[in-house]
């Protein structure tokens, strides 16, 4: 059954990684990739027929064109187009006409992107909605220029208690700025951390929003993720959640989940489920929330326009996202949402590492217990893509995170900072 299907994917993280192998799991499909270099990821992997390396893929036209010549290449198949990096995303969008022609595109339009690419844009449509976000805000660089640079840091208000957390408003228009102590987010201790970043900010010529938030209390296993599809008939077709455990603490990964349980919370799937129809979305979506220990509420930080560089979790509990691209896009159907069979635990991380961060005595014996049952899923692991060269390559990733938590993030702290 769709012995045509063809999915590209574009750019070498885990996350897209993740998607080949879904759509490997469930049509036993070989991918195209597309990508700038060669990553681990993906390196000596079986489930690739073809590898295209083009630098320069970050412009958008260098993009289209590698595209376009390779959907040449493959005239007779249905080719589904898969990235998961959010300028990659930001570019099919805005040339989604010109793409559609030959592919596939699991994706939201130009006007949704709007709503949920720029966080606070997300945070005025949960604001309408009556949706818990943190206190923010926000600070455009490209004013703070006009009003004098560096002499108007000083006049800038900011009625938030320090520490705080700082992000640019679009990570995609972020990722192409240049500058000495980037971080993908900020903590901040003090007003002087806050006003050395917005004088750096406005040396590196940057032009967009940044957002300075209150800090929710509670460490990274009080951080959740929910990742959905909501298809061309607006219902939502694939949903999974779950406990967020252990976030990676390297420059430029800070915040991506590296270990996730698998569960369901009500409350996050009805608050999705009324911003996607809010803004009319469709395709991937991924969103981050904090449970609020003050209050018992969950609060929500962003939508992120993808399925998110931990989605292996969603095809972990049977929720395939390729079976939910090709119900909608190729048969036209809209199935419901699978629900899960079990509790998954999803990591990335060597499990004695895991353990190693977690401080309650009930969760790590809850973790130890998914182990001894089998319900442990790596998305790098996988016996149909396991030559040795590939495992070579995937316990040596796996073991390096060893290496980096130490350096980066040594021992569990009450805030994860």
């Amino acid at each position: 059954m769709h012995a045509d299907l063809l999915p590209v994917a574009v750019g070498g993280d885990l996350g897209a990684y993740s998607l080949v192998r879904a759509f490997h799991e469930a049509y036993g499909c070989e991918a195209v990739w597309v990508t700038p270099r060669v990553t681990h990821a993906f390196q000596h992997s079986s489930l690739i027929a073809a590898t295209v390396v083009v630098p320069g893929l970050e412009d958008p036209e260098v993009l289209m064109e590698t595209l376009e010549r390779v959907a040449a290449q493959h005239p007779d198949r249905t080719l589904v187009l898969l990235t998961n990096t959010d300028w990659y995303v930001r570019a099919v969008v805005d040339d989604a006409e010109r793409l559609s022609k030959r592919y596939l595109l699991p994706y939201c339009s130009a006007e949704a992107l709007e709503q949920v690419g720029n966080k606070d844009k997300f945070a005025q449509v949960c604001e309408r909605l009556g949706i818990p976000t943190p206190a923010t805000v926000p600070v455009d660089i490209a004013a703070l220029r006009a009003d004098g640079g560096r002499d108007a840091i000083v006049a800038l208000k900011v009625d938030l208690d320090f520490p705080v957390v700082a992000k640019p408003a679009s990570t995609a228009q972020y990722e192409y700025l240049t500058m000495d102590g980037k971080q993908k987010v900020d903590h901040l201790a003090t007003r002087a951390d806050l006003d050395d970043l917005l004088g750096r900010l406005l040396d590196a010529g940057y032009e967009g929003t940044f957002l300075v938030q209150d800090i929710i209390p509670g460490d990274e296993t009080h951080m959740r993720s929910l990742t959905v599809y909501r298809d061309t008939r607006g219902k939502i077709t694939m949903l999974a959640s779950g406990q967020v455990l252990l976030e990676e603490h390297a420059p430029g990964m800070i915040g991506n989940p590296a270990a996730i349980l698998t569960m369901p919370y009500d409350d996050a799937a009805d608050a999705t489920r009324r911003i996607l129809d809010e803004i009319g979305y469709v395709g991937f979506a991924d969103v981050d929330f904090k449970l609020d220990p003050r209050t018992g509420q969950h609060v929500y930080f962003e939508m992120n326009p993808r399925i998110g560089r931990n989605n292996y979790f969603v095809t972990a509990t049977g929720a395939s996202p390729a079976r939910a691209v090709v119900a909608d896009l190729v048969e036209g159907r809209s199935p419901d949402p699978v629900e899960p069979a079990s509790q998954m635990l999803f990591c990335v991380v060597p499990f004695r590492l895991l353990l190693r961060y977690i401080t309650d005595p009930d969760l790590k014996a809850r973790l130890r217990q998914a182990k001894r049952a089998g319900r442990l899923a790596h998305p790098l692991r996988y016996a149909a893509d396991a030559s040795l060269r590939r495992r070579y390559v995937v316990e040596g990733v796996t073991a390096s995170y060893w290496r980096k938590y130490l350096r980066y993030y040594p021992r569990p702290t009450a805030d994860g900072f």
